[in-house]
Parts: C-alpha cells; structure tokens; sequence
C-alpha cells in the first residue's frame, strides 16, 4: 500500500483553510498508515492557525509545518523535503484557497503506475486574464532558455513520486521561491516519465491574493535571472 502526503501551503486563508482541509482530508483513506494533510503555515496574521490546530484534535493525520520561511515557494521546498524524509512514495500538492477540485484526485491516483509525475494542465482559469497570461508567459520564457515546451509550468495540482522530486530538491535554495516551476521544466528537459493531465481551476474563494501585477513582474524579473543561472548549471 502506497504511502501518500497531500501537501498545501498556508497564508492567512481563516475564510478557506477548514473547508479545504476537510474536503482533501477522505482522500487519505486506503493509503499506507504514515499517510499525511500536511499543512505548512507559517506568518499567518488571522486565525488560520488557531483553525488548524483545532482540527487538529479531530483528524490524526493532520500536520502542521509551522517553522518555513513566510513565503509560498519555501514552504513548498520544505514539505517536499520533509515526504522525502520520511521515506513517502507520493507527494501531492495543492494550495490551500479552496481553487482545486479534489474529485479530480483519483484520476491522478490512477496514473501513478503509468507515470513518475502527474501534473495539472489548467485549460481554463477561474482566477482570471491577467494570471493565465503570466503562464503563459512563463511557458514561453522556459521554451526560450530550455527548450522545453510545457502546457502549465506551475499547476498546484500534481502528484509526483518523492523518488523523483528527490532528484532535483536539492538544487534549490531553502527561499527559493518557484520551485514548482523549476521540477516542471527538470522532469520535461530530462525527459522523465511525466504526464500532464487537465484540471479545473476556480477562482479564489476567499483571504486575500498575496500576489499582485507589482509584485509578479518583480518576481519575473528576478525568475529570469535564475533561469538563466540553473540553465547554466543543466547538463
């Protein structure tokens, strides 16, 4: 029986965080014992941890990781490593603002078999113009310097063997902040044995987006630069 940590990270979502956790929560059932909702909230200023830890008390295998940087790509890179430290089969991660579906799991589930990776393919965004652009954008700028050509670089629905991931975890800075991005475009230059399979993709159901244009094109910028420098290192 297969080993599973369902991984989300946290910021402020009080108004989403226990709707979520219970409706990924069944998923864990028919999984191996050490089986894992592994939460990583950590800077939250509401009362999102409050509502974790009490749910705590009722799900035995709800985890918080509450000792992650403050950003959303650290916390990532710390919950892949913290499957991979505990000898997980599976990781699959989703973000915690209620815009995933989890009746799409089982097909990923399914798959896992066939595929080392599973990754999400949002053909239509519920989250609106101006993100669906900037993935494309993203695409577009990992066809340029890698020579790869990936539908969705950047999905929050994927399920990946922790075997895998483990190749190329440690390539990261613990602050890295896209390092979804990044095992997206290792699995598809190295040609790993990867699938990439539709989901939907709703719009935010509640908290506020961390995330403006501002700040997206800061970070593009800067995600330029450290494309280039891990091309560099890419053999």
């Amino acid at each position: 029986m297969n080993s599973l940590y369902i991984v989300m990270p946290a910021y402020n979502e009080e108004e989403t965080i226990e709707g979520v956790v219970r409706k990924w929560y069944p998923l864990l059932e028919g999984k191996a014992e050490n089986s894992r909702l592994i939460v990583a909230d950590s800077g939250s200023k509401d009362r999102t941890h409050e509502i974790l830890t009490n749910l705590m008390k009722e799900l035995p295998q709800l985890e918080i990781l509450d000792d992650t940087l403050k950003q959303h790509g650290p916390k990532l890179i710390a919950m892949y490593k913290y499957a991979r430290d505990n000898n997980i089969d599976y990781v699959f991660q989703t973000d915690s603002d209620d815009q995933t579906n989890p009746g799409e799991f089982e097909a990923f589930w399914n798959l896992r078999d066939r595929y080392d990776a599973i990754l999400g393919n949002r053909t239509v965004r519920g989250d609106g113009a101006s993100r669906a652009f900037v993935e494309k954008v993203v695409c577009f700028l990992l066809r340029v310097v890698f020579g790869v050509r990936v539908p969705d670089a950047n999905a929050p629905f994927r399920l990946m063997k922790v075997e895998l991931v483990s190749k190329y975890i440690e390539r990261f800075n613990e602050d890295y902040n896209l390092p979804n991005i990044m095992l997206t475009t290792f699995f598809a230059h190295y040609k790993e044995n990867i699938t990439f399979r539709e989901v939907s993709f709703k719009p935010r159901q509640g908290g506020v987006n961390s995330i403006n244009i501002p700040k997206i094109v800061k970070i593009g910028i800067k995600a330029l630069g450290d494309f280039i420098k891990f091309r560099k290192e890419m053999v």
